[in-house]
């Protein structure tokens, strides 16, 4: 009976933490063997409501708003996957795919796309490769059928790094991307620097980022294919070009003449600004094998937080994006439980702002084997627009 306790336990750690570990080892030496691990998740999934459907819900930035109500029913196997770990002495190397990588169609085969999750070397006190973020506190997301759960409160991000860990001190230098501004300029990888308190209530983590972004170049924006979306008037005569402080919903005449005309004069405002951003979170053991969990982040924390619940920057600004996360998992037998979540986030510029609430019953019908119903509600709350929905899951972890 504890043992199973254990296995359930761990099973729903790895839910959370989205890279399964491997399930079956073959030892090839005394000090090398290579593991195989993962898991098969069918899911039934129905979406009603003026949100259109998603296989998962994500920031208000990915969620589409409809000027009238639609309903959805989609059946996929595409979150299941399949990883390797190899250990050679004191270095392990992980790799893990999922199927969430697009492609494909629902007229025949349903094909979709292996995605790379995870690629990462590890060695005394360093990881080197594509991984979770630093920032991320991964016990603390919500055990949910939803890919992820409310995770537009929550940080979500996987990227290469190099990472340094001694004891609950993590830092690591990031893959940067300047999300909505001139990536092609950026040089200076993000910095992360977490600490973990752990003890046998759970877990604490305080987490900041520090990261340049640089913002695009006003005269790229202006000579690009996209001239038409850009709305301020400038005007050229005898060679002098004026900007009007106005704007317009038309393209006017002679706007690309006069927009090429400047490009030497606004050169230098692309600029680089400093972004810095922090994370609170864990998870608490409450009564009996009852859990609590959140994350609260803010500052400039931009693509780190819900799958663009925010953007980094909006035209030459930074966004400041507020979010939080909290779930109570509960269990009602063994083998049975639930997690009532709530997700939140809002941006301060572009004005994006979306909540998820949800509630669901999972059971382990065996040590492998669980099955699961989720019902909730994702909302576009700066287009006053809801969408309810319901999933029903089957896993089987390998």
């Amino acid at each position: 009976m504890n043992k199973f306790k254990k296995l359930l336990l761990a099973s729903s750690i790895l839910v959370a933490t989205g890279a399964a570990n491997a399930g079956y080892t073959v030892n090839t030496s005394d000090t090398d063997a290579v593991s195989f691990g993962g898991f098969i998740k069918i899911d039934a999934r129905h979406v009603s409501g003026d949100v259109a459907y998603q296989d998962a819900w994500y920031g208000a930035g990915l969620a589409t708003a409809l000027t009238e109500s639609k309903s959805t029913t989609s059946l996929f196997a595409k979150e299941s996957r399949f990883n390797m770990k190899y250990t050679h002495g004191d270095v392990m190397g992980f790799i893990e795919l999922d199927f969430f990588g697009g492609g494909g169609n629902e007229v025949i085969s349903n094909s979709v796309h292996p995605r790379l999750r995870h690629a990462f070397i590890k060695y005394d006190q360093f990881l080197v490769g594509q991984t979770w973020t630093t920032l991320m506190n991964t016990s603390a997301l919500a055990e949910t059928l939803d890919f992820a759960g409310p995770i537009n409160g929550g940080v979500f991000a996987r990227q290469t790094q190099v990472r340094y860990t001694n004891g609950g001190l993590q830092l690591s230098l990031e893959n940067p991307e300047s999300y909505k501004g001139d990536a092609s300029q950026d040089s200076i990888p993000d910095f992360i620097a977490k600490y973990t308190f752990k003890g046998d209530w759970g877990n604490v983590s305080v987490a900041g980022v520090v990261r340049q972004l640089n913002t695009s170049d006003v005269a790229a924006v202006l000579t690009s294919d996209a001239v038409a979306k850009v709305d301020r008037v400038f005007t050229e005569t005898n060679g002098v070009v004026t900007d009007n402080g106005a704007y317009s919903t038309t393209n006017p005449t002679g706007y690309r003449d006069a927009a090429d005309a400047v490009a030497g004069n606004l050169a230098s405002n692309g600029k680089s600004e400093t972004a810095v951003g922090y994370s609170i979170a864990g998870r608490i053991k409450t009564i009996g094998q009852d859990d609590f969990r959140f994350q609260y982040h803010s500052g400039e924390v931009g693509r780190y937080v819900g799958v663009v619940s925010g953007t980094d920057l909006k035209g030459q600004e930074v966004e400041e994006t507020d979010s939080y996360l909290v779930a109570y998992r509960h269990f009602w037998s063994e083998g049975t439980r639930s997690t009532l979540a709530y997700g939140h986030a809002e941006a301060d510029i572009s004005g994006l702002e979306s909540t998820q609430v949800s509630v669901n019953i999972m059971k382990s019908l065996t040590k492998q084997l669980t099955i699961g119903l989720e019902v909730g509600n994702y909302s576009r709350d700066d287009k006053d627009v809801d969408s309810d929905y319901a999933q029903l899951s089957l896993k089987y972890v390998l």
